[in-house]
């Protein structure tokens, strides 16, 4: 039994070590290029110049993705107004998001990661080996491309006013 669980942590452990870390508050942010519900492709840099609240999420339609998503979106009037973009970012499929978009009228893109080579870029990949998921982080990315918030520990309740109070603070310090 010994030599199993040993050779099951040997199997494992490359996987553990090789997840990336969440850059850090004023890193730059890492690129990305994915597709949306609507199948356009969105890219990092089609948001220079402007505040982008980038979210990732673990599942389309569960009840705490629900939750944060609609949140942003009861809320993204005031995003809008402070000069930023909200994307989601998940590991399902276009079609899943285009699903979740529709019954739940969400007004900002949900970009399909589906390989999760993007959730990993920004150390918010749990790879379960069967399945991944992407953690519940979130980014602020400044106008020039950097990180200026994370948030690793995420309410899906509180969230989106934790954004736009951040916003706020952010943009009064010149951030």
């Amino acid at each position: 039994m010994k030599r199993l669980l040993t050779a099951l942590f040997l199997l494992v452990a490359p996987a553990l070590v090789a997840a990336a870390e969440s850059p850090e508050i004023g890193a730059p942010a890492p690129a990305f290029s994915l597709p949306d519900q609507a199948g356009k492709t969105h890219a990092l840099a089609d948001y220079a110049g402007r505040w982008l609240v980038l979210y990732f999420y673990p599942k389309d339609d569960t009840p705490g993705c629900t939750t944060e998503a609609c949140n942003f979106r009861d809320d993204i009037v005031r995003i809008r107004a402070l000069g930023a973009e909200v994307v989601g970012v998940s590991v399902d499929s276009v079609a899943s998001h285009a699903e979740f978009a529709e019954k739940h009228s969400l007004p900002f893109p949900l970009l399909a990661d589906v390989g999760g080579a993007v959730a990993a870029s920004y150390g918010a990949l749990r790879d379960l080996m069967v399945m991944k998921l992407a953690k519940r982080h979130t980014y602020i990315i400044d106008p020039q491309g950097r990180v200026a918030q994370r948030y690793l520990d995420v309410d899906p309740k509180t969230h989106a006013a934790e954004v736009v109070a951040d916003l706020e603070r952010l943009q009064k310090a010149g951030g």
